[in-house]
């Protein structure tokens, strides 16, 4: 352990009373203080981790000793400060801290809906525009976006050129999410008779989507048909 790391251990160390069962305070590294006598704490942060760590496993055996008891609380308040001389040096070195990591393995560990349902890439080209969004099994959305987010405008946002730039930029953001290795299966949804449609399975079908191709499990079409609806107008006559 290098001088630094070892002089904040040792001021630790002198900061921290055994002899106060409930309440410990750590002023080198935070100014909040640290309740050891709270029924609850949460599971995704450091204070949680170093209370599964200080915990004595449950068995079936005689009640244990007060020197037992003890060398737990021992043994977790020198976890606890092993945990904070490395969140230290980690802030040191511009590196994440023991909470972050956490942090990120629960965002890792969110609930995307049921196993069976499939991620979905909706293509949405009428002859003035083209959306396409992508959305997890959930239905929630990874991104959105239209022809005019890239700066088209007027009777430019409908063309081929334009939803083809839109395909592969939506798909190489993507790639940059590393979720064309999330994504275990994808259903593509077109909707519409727009040059978008043709250009986005182009997309598909090329270099653009050769991560995404073989995720392909199907293709459905959602285009809205007319049945019934209001009378039409009369039809003009001349002569």
């Amino acid at each position: 352990m290098s001088r630094p790391a070892s002089r904040l251990l040792a001021a630790t160390r002198a900061h921290i009373s055994y002899n106060q069962p409930t309440r410990q305070c750590i002023r080198p590294f935070s100014q909040t203080c640290i309740r050891q006598a709270e029924p609850e704490r949460p599971q995704g942060s450091l204070l949680g981790t170093i209370t599964r760590t200080s915990k004595p496993p449950q068995s079936a055996g005689p009640p244990r000793s007060g020197s037992q008891s003890g060398s737990q609380s021992g043994e977790g308040m020198a976890a606890l400060q092993r945990i904070l001389a490395q969140d230290s040096l980690a802030k040191a070195r511009n590196q994440p801290t023991h909470d972050q990591v956490l942090g990120e393995e629960n965002k890792a560990e969110e609930d995307w809906g049921p196993a069976f349902e499939p991620f979905h890439f909706h293509v949405f080209a009428h002859r003035h525009n083209t959306h396409i969004t992508v959305t997890k099994p959930n239905r929630g959305a990874i991104i959105s976006m239209s022809a005019g987010n890239l700066g088209f405008s007027n009777s430019k946002r409908g063309t081929y050129d334009a939803a083809y730039q839109l395909t592969a930029y939506v798909i190489d953001k993507l790639h940059q999410g590393n979720w064309h290795k999330k994504m275990t299966t994808l259903e593509v949804v077109l909707r519409g008779f727009g040059s978008g449609r043709e250009a986005a399975t182009k997309i598909l079908l090329g270099t653009e989507g050769r991560m995404l191709r073989h995720k392909i499990t199907k293709v459905s079409d959602g285009t809205r048909l007319k049945f019934g609806g209001t009378r039409s107008r009369k039809p003009r006559r001349l002569g």
